[in-house]
């Protein structure tokens, strides 16, 4: 990637105060490996390796004893793979920020899509043997500088004891069908699509938006990925394309996804204005356009991820006449996107993707979306 940019906390710039030394963990089970790593680290101003371990259980026993800011982590590691490890990481230093270092990383490539969905930061492909220096020194430190120097995100409760309101009846008006489908996902989203997709009811062809916070650099793999995955054709949104059913478009990573009308027809749009809460691509402005654009025959699907985008943009969507739906807890890597949506009252329903798309069924009683 060209920018160190992060899936979760893009809108969390917020630099560390002056003078803090960032303090960097490595997790690889080569010795030679972490040996170069840590020269590469402490010769960098401003870094420090607090700790170097050579397996995912070491660096959680560190983890409950030790503050850290940066997790460099290998994924292929005997015992716990660093795929394995990553959530559990999350969870046990949840201001920690894990940029995954790994040969399979390629930039782009189903390894560093993976690693994203699962709550990494960032990721950086590990170059061959005796490659370690010169270039590839300057961009790790300056990632890990990037990444040490955003402010700490918020400490999230364990799923157990998340208690979310009660949800309202789902309502769903037959003279209102389904017209549009847009979902809004961020950490942990990527494998809840997957999950909603799967159990889609094919004859529900409203045209699908979808924001996933990505960097722009991953958007067209990650859209030939959804699409081995469905009978819809599944497209990278541009400005100017048209609306049409059985069609899914991908908010790109450096710009807004939004619908106007244009007559009888919608079209993309995509603003590359600041959104409010700092997220690019962000689901307000999407959520938002859909409320003007399809009204009563709009759909709003929130998955997991942290912050809050996306409810400001659901509120008025559902007082647009449209239906809201969160994931529930249980099945979220985290609770902060679907979450801000349930705890504001205006969530039909949450439920597990695979259940929030067997009852979108419903609306096929109404007429078909156009």
């Amino acid at each position: 990637m060209t920018q160190p940019l992060s899936l979760d906390t893009r809108s969390e710039q917020n630099e560390i105060p002056a003078g803090r030394t960032v303090r960097v963990m490595l997790v690889d089970d080569s010795l030679v490996v972490r040996s170069i790593l840590e020269r590469i680290v402490d010769q960098r101003t401003g870094l420090m390796v607090c700790a170097s371990v050579a397996s995912a259980p070491d660096a959680l026993d560190y983890l409950a004893r030790e503050p850290v800011d940066v997790v460099v982590l290998d994924i292929e590691m005997p015992g716990m793979s660093g795929f394995d490890a990553l959530p559990l990481i999350l969870e046990r230093a949840a201001n920690a920020r894990v940029l995954i270092l790994s040969s399979n990383c390629v930039e782009g490539g189903p390894a560093a899509i993976e690693a994203l969905s699962l709550g990494a930061s960032d990721t950086l492909a590990k170059p061959g043997r005796g490659s370690f220096s010169g270039h590839f020194a300057e961009i790790l430190t300056d990632r890990i500088l990037s990444l040490g120097q955003r402010q700490a995100a918020p400490v999230l409760a364990p799923v157990a004891k998340r208690v979310p309101p009660a949800p309202t009846v789902v309502a769903i008006d037959a003279q209102h069908p389904l017209e549009c489908i847009a979902v809004a996902a961020s950490t942990g989203g990527i494998p809840a699509f997957t999950n909603f997709l799967a159990h889609l009811d094919p004859r529900v062809r409203a045209p699908i938006l979808l924001t996933q916070h990505l960097p722009d650099a991953f958007m067209e793999f990650y859209a030939k990925q959804i699409a081995t995955m469905t009978h819809r054709r599944v497209r990278v949104a541009a400005a100017g394309m048209r609306v049409e059913p059985d069609n899914i478009y991908l908010a790109p990573g450096d710009a807004h996804l939004m619908v106007v009308a244009n007559g009888t027809r919608r079209e993309i749009v995509l603003d590359r204005h600041p959104a409010a809460n700092g997220c690019c691509p962000s689901a307000d402005p999407m959520l938002a356009s859909v409320a003007d654009a399809y009204g009563a025959g709009g759909v709003a699907v929130i998955l997991s991820g942290m912050g809050r985008d996306g409810a400001t943009g659901a509120a008025r969507l559902k007082s647009a006449g449209g239906t809201i739906f969160a994931q529930a807890p249980e099945s979220c890597v985290i609770w902060g996107m679907p979450g801000a949506v349930a705890k504001a009252g205006i969530a039909a329903a949450l439920l597990n993707p695979d259940a929030i798309a067997l009852l979108l069924g419903s609306f096929l009683s109404g007429r078909s979306a156009t």
